[in-house]
């Protein structure tokens, strides 16, 4: 069955023996649940789906009394146009697809889209029912009935499911920075680049966005581009937000870098830029992804896409990444809901303050009271954790949510 490789909850995660950190790189595992197709997951959800602005508040309703589940919202249906029309259709495709979900609970206001989004589903393998409010006589109380009772039989089935060794090849990571300071740039976001070169190395995928932060240093990615190709694509994607921010009128000193990045210490966006790429690493960047778009191979991926947190961590996860490593140099309390996102400062005075935030303590790196390496492999042995079942900060406090970006006007 589609969800018998599947787990309800990460605190029902065997413990994971931390022993095979020392096999070689390609041979490293973490414990996840296998899926019939695509990647593994690192989490087995049930997802309350609502895929019209109607009933929000219903799959809100059934995921507030099914314990075990998590429900996102999307507030249109019928008004996106052209490229929101696409991009809001791969969203919700991506999500009922996500390897991180095992069951998903549809609902909306649009039975052809309902059935459309449960088959996709159910083709990938995923246990899927759709439930619309044409189908229960335009009452939502009656809608929130019917998703109750499925929810609950879906969370039952998967919490028989176990974990597996899983090669972290099948691991794909969304990289991301936010609320920046200079250790951003210096400490964490370098050491995020390390990760990234390991895992790359070890057949996995990974990739950057928030395309306003590759100018100024655009013509580093495209020299570690695989072609020409790739490289032209770099270029353009940079120029194209260039253009973006010069017809809207606005003066990117002051709105990227914003004044929080200003305070602590970055001037011009070739600063914050330089620190950004650093997560990517050093190997070949095989393409450049449109948002929420899947990489079609391993390796590392830019993602044209904006800078917003919340936009850009939900562009990682549209495309399947089952995690996101998120640097901060000040503080940034946001996570994303699908994929366990792992919060991690190079700032000594950060991390101290936000110990119930953070996951990961970068600061010896910056401060030289560790080896960049010995602390980059105290985060590749924390990922693995957090891909095995341990809870992020972000998970433990409930937080999380998906936002889809959108790009112009609607009916």
């Amino acid at each position: 069955p589609a969800g018998s490789h599947a787990a309800s909850n990460a605190c029902n995660a065997p413990c994971f023996d931390l022993n095979v950190l020392n096999m070689s790189v390609e041979s490293q595992v973490f414990m996840g649940f296998r899926r019939a197709s695509g990647r593994a997951g690192v989490r087995n959800l049930t997802l309350v789906l609502s895929a019209t602005g109607l009933t929000g508040p219903t799959a809100r309703r059934i995921a507030a009394q099914v314990r075990g589940t998590v429900c996102v919202c999307t507030p249109t249906d019928t008004g996106p146009l052209g490229y929101d029309r696409e991009v809001t259709e791969r969203a919700l495709r991506g999500f009922v697809a996500h390897p991180n979900v095992g069951a998903v609970l549809i609902v909306g206001g649009n039975a052809p889209k309902v059935q459309a989004l449960q088959s996709h589903a159910e083709q990938c393998g995923r246990l899927a029912l759709g439930i619309s409010l044409d189908s229960c006589g335009h009452d939502a109380l009656a809608l929130t009935d019917r998703g109750v009772r499925a929810a609950a039989g879906f969370v039952r089935v998967l919490s028989r499911a176990q974990r597996e060794p899983v090669t972290v090849s099948e691991l794909f990571l969304g990289l991301e920075c936010g609320r920046s300071d200079p250790s951003s740039g210096l400490g964490a976001n370098p050491l995020v680049g390390d990760l990234a070169d390991r895992l790359v190395d070890a057949g996995g995928a990974v990739s950057i966005g928030e395309t306003t932060e590759w100018m100024g240093a655009e013509h580093l990615l495209a020299a570690r581009a695989r072609s020409s190709t790739v490289a032209d694509e770099i270029e353009q994607a940079t120029a194209r937000r260039e253009q973006f921010a010069r017809e809207a009128g606005i003066d990117l000193l002051g709105n990227n870098p914003g004044p929080t990045n200003i305070a602590a210490g970055l001037s011009t966006i070739e600063e914050k830029s330089l620190g950004n790429i650093a997560k990517s690493g050093t190997r070949t960047i095989q393409g450049v992804l449109s948002y929420g778009e899947s990489p079609a191979s391993s390796g590392v991926y830019l993602m044209d896409a904006a800078a917003y947190a919340p936009e850009s961590l939900t562009g990682f996860t549209i495309a399947g990444a089952q995690l996101q490593l998120f640097t901060t140099g000040v503080g940034n309390s946001f996570v994303n809901l699908l994929a366990p996102t792992v919060k991690l400062s190079a700032n000594p005075h950060t991390v101290a303050r936000l110990a119930e935030q953070l996951d990961f303590d970068a600061s010896e790196a910056l401060t030289g009271a560790a080896a960049r390496e010995e602390v980059a492999g105290r985060l590749w042995d924390t990922v693995v954790e957090i891909a095995s079942g341990a809870l992020t900060w972000g998970e433990v406090l409930g937080e999380g949510e998906e936002v889809i970006s959108r790009y112009g006007a609607a009916l």
